[in-house]
């Protein structure tokens, strides 16, 4: 059997149609249809593109389109794990190979391979031996379409999240060089980009490198006083939003996350301290949604897929530029407004630094060391903080972005030539043997023991008063940042250079543009989410739960974000909503279509405004489906004594999909709501809608009453609640 198919010629209509089937969305994004085109040419591809910048679909898309399975090499089992589920959930055919499952359970997965019923098999890296000729007949014998390498930096030694198992993917262009080879991260520099390319054995290669601007994301650089309070205050006025907190040690994530549920916060942390089946469970209930808030150490990494993510917080610094640009991307994956704050001191820079070294290793240890100094300067660098992100990746950006603090604060320019002569005078007068602390100390007049007698003694001892130490403390980050200082010693001390001497004499001045004031994030609580977009969320979650899958795999808060704006109530409509390819449209369009009519008559489909708030919850009349409809099928097959659960079997839908369909029949008063709840049930359902006076959102209703009354008995009882007390 061949290894490989050969080139097809996959037109751009094709591939936009096929995009559009499978995976419901309209447009391209960055260089996707480029690196497709590539993929489909059989040529090996480097692609860099941002986190949620749609990088899994540049092989998903190939390899649903061709024969063969393609193979993807992933370093984190929850990531296989949410990766499945999302195709799963597009009727894509996928599974994943990894230490969690049973010999039972892989021999399944490798029955199924066989069979033709999977396209897309994810494994570990971990289980590609170097040499092993069962292994590399097993691959040959899937007729593989191609290899994709998922968060390639792994495998660079000068990354920041350099893996050793890793190491032997060459194996794979030595084992079946004719098999192309698609390596994507979202981050790596030059230097790690052609590691990235030696390791892998990539002899001629095509690069896209996409922009590493998140224009929806917001920058925020705050110092670190009172972050818990401030952090607290936070997440209590975005209750209804998804979001990640990050802190360096995994002490540190126990302790916020048990102050944030002191507050009334329902949070918990994640560290890799944890054993595997805790982590897990935090994981699955963070993508359901049960959990709004994880703190998390950076164990809480690559395996986040989660496209709802509205805020990342680092209560702690990041070691490197990289990482850090990785984690904030974890918010605003659907391209949704969202904010990313970062509480500085240099202290945890100091505690980072003790931690570096690498023993045996000092080439690495000096990586380490020069990333965390990068790290360092753009958490202190007076500017716009995406432009500072940008640079450092080698796109060139503007001064000003608009959209982080500093750019949206109210800038002044601001001589600093007299303080900053200051401070370099008390450099030198003290041996330039001495670190800022001290300096700031010695400027202020402090009478502490730290100081000798003999700088007490000094003019410049005092004559800073006109500052707080925090003033200074800053002063002397910008006159390091701007070359005027320099570390003399490993303990910090501070040396006057050349060009701070210039100013020093008076033969130069300093000039800064500064934030007249820090900006922080608004503290206003969140706008409260319309009641059609609650009713479309607790019916995601309904389903999600359902099907076992994450609530973003049906659709994500994007897709629900434009079902209520455009209002659609056909399936023809619904289906030209970003997110609804063919087979959810089929899957899932009646349900939504179906919650959508409880709240709008119908409306012009070509407008783009979101219903106006009537006020009432009381859901307008519901239409007996027409004549011929896929609900009329399964209330016949209903009407034949068939169990709902053999119905959705024999049609292919979800129950979710074919209690929907009954539903309507409810609501219209053509089927008797007995013969689906029972008497008791019923009553007990309706008696807490009435005392609730919810009538439209089920998830309210069901968390009182528990897991022993069923989603469908629930939107049962509700549809003939509304019917009675129209």
């Amino acid at each position: 059997m061949n290894a490989a198919p050969p080139p097809q010629n996959f037109t751009t209509e094709y591939l936009h149609k096929a995009l559009h089937y499978f995976f419901g969305y309209n447009e391209f994004r960055h260089s996707q249809l480029d690196i497709i085109k590539s993929v489909l040419n059989r040529e090996d591809v480097l692609a860099i593109m941002p986190t949620g910048g749609g990088k899994s679909i540049c092989y998903q898309l190939p390899a649903v389109v061709q024969p063969g399975v393609a193979i993807v090499i992933s370093p984190l089992i929850a990531l296989m794990k949410d990766q499945v589920d999302a195709l799963r959930a597009n009727g894509i055919g996928a599974a994943y190979l990894n230490s969690t499952q049973t010999p039972d359970e892989q021999r399944s997965v490798i029955a199924g391979v066989r069979n033709g019923n999977v396209k897309l098999l994810y494994i570990a890296p971990e289980r590609i031996p170097a040499q092993s000729e069962q292994f590399f007949t097993f691959i040959r014998s899937l007729s593989p379409s191609l290899f994709a390498i998922d968060e390639a930096h792994c495998i660079s030694a000068w990354g920041h999240d350099f893996r050793p198992e890793y190491l032997k993917l060459a194996v794979l262009k030595q084992e079946l060089p004719e098999v192309p080879v698609i390596a994507l991260t979202a981050s790596a520099d030059k230097v790690t980009q052609q590691d990235i390319v030696n390791r892998l054995a990539l002899t001629q290669y095509k690069l896209y490198l996409s922009s590493f601007n998140r224009p929806n994301i917001r920058y925020y650089i705050l110092p670190k006083k009172n972050a818990m309070a401030h952090i607290t205050h936070y997440v209590q006025r975005r209750r209804n939003d998804c979001g990640i907190i990050y802190a360096l040690s995994r002490a540190s994530t126990e302790s916020i996350a048990g102050k944030l549920n002191d507050a009334g916060i329902k949070a918990t942390f994640y560290h890799a301290g944890m054993d595997a089946t805790d982590r897990a469970r935090v994981q699955e209930a963070f993508q359901r949604d049960d959990i709004k808030v994880v703190v998390a150490t950076i164990a809480f990494g690559m395996g986040i897929d989660k496209s709802n993510v509205r805020y990342v917080i680092h209560h702690d610094v990041s070691k490197n530029i990289e990482g850090y640009y990785q984690e904030t991307g974890r918010a605003g994956r659907d391209g949704l407004p969202s904010e990313a704050v970062l509480y500085y001191t240099v202290g945890d820079i100091i505690k980072l630094r003790s931690f570096a070294t690498i023993d045996d290793n000092p080439k690495q240890t000096e990586v380490i060391l020069r990333k965390l100094k990068l790290m360092q300067e753009y958490a202190e660098h007076e500017g716009c903080r995406r432009q500072y992100l940008l640079q450092y990746f080698g796109e060139q950006a503007p001064a000003y972005c608009g959209n982080c603090d500093y750019c949206m604060a109210q800038l002044e320019e601001k001589d600093m030539t007299d303080d900053a002569q200051k401070l370099l005078s008390a450099a030198v007068r003290t041996g330039e043997r001495y670190g800022a602390n001290y300096l700031v100390d010695l400027l202020r007049g402090s009478n502490s023991e730290k100081i000798s007698d003999e700088h007490k003694a000094l003019k410049t001892w005092g004559v800073g008063k006109n500052l707080t130490k925090d003033e200074w403390l800053w002063m002397t980050r910008q006159l390091v940042n701007g070359g005027y200082l320099q570390t003399a010693n490993e303990y910090g001390g501070l040396a006057v250079t050349e060009k701070g001497w210039k100013v020093l004499k008076g033969e130069a001045r300093i000039k800064v543009v500064t934030q007249r004031q820090t900006v922080v994030p608004n503290m206003m609580d969140a706008e409260e989410e319309s009641e059609v977009m609650n009713a479309l969320k607790d019916l995601r979650h309904r389903i999600a739960m359902e099907e076992n899958v994450p609530a973003y795999a049906i659709v994500t808060d994007k897709t629900l974000a434009e079902l209520v704006a455009r209002m659609p109530i056909s399936m023809a409509e619904i289906s030209s909503v970003s997110g609804f390819g063919e087979y959810k449209t089929e899957r899932y369009g009646a349900d939504f279509i179906r919650t959508l009519q409880r709240f709008s008559k119908r409306i012009n489909p070509k407008s783009n405004k979101a219903p106006a708030k009537t006020g009432t919850t009381r859901a307008p009349k519901t239409e007996k489906p027409a004549k011929g409809s896929t609900a009329e099928m399964t209330y016949t097959l209903f009407k034949e004594g068939k169990p709902l659960a053999d119905i959705a079997a024999e049609r292919g839908l979800s129950l979710t999909t074919v209690e929907g369909h009954l539903e309507s029949y409810v609501a219209s008063g053509e089927l008797d709501v007995l013969k689906l709840v029972q008497p008791d049930r019923l009553a007990t359902i309706t008696e807490t809608i009435k005392a609730t006076g919810q009538t439209l959102a089920i998830k309210p209703i069901r968390d009182i009453l528990g897991e022993s009354y069923s989603w469908g008995e629930i939107r049962f009882a509700m549809a003939y609640y509304r019917l009675m007390n129209r």
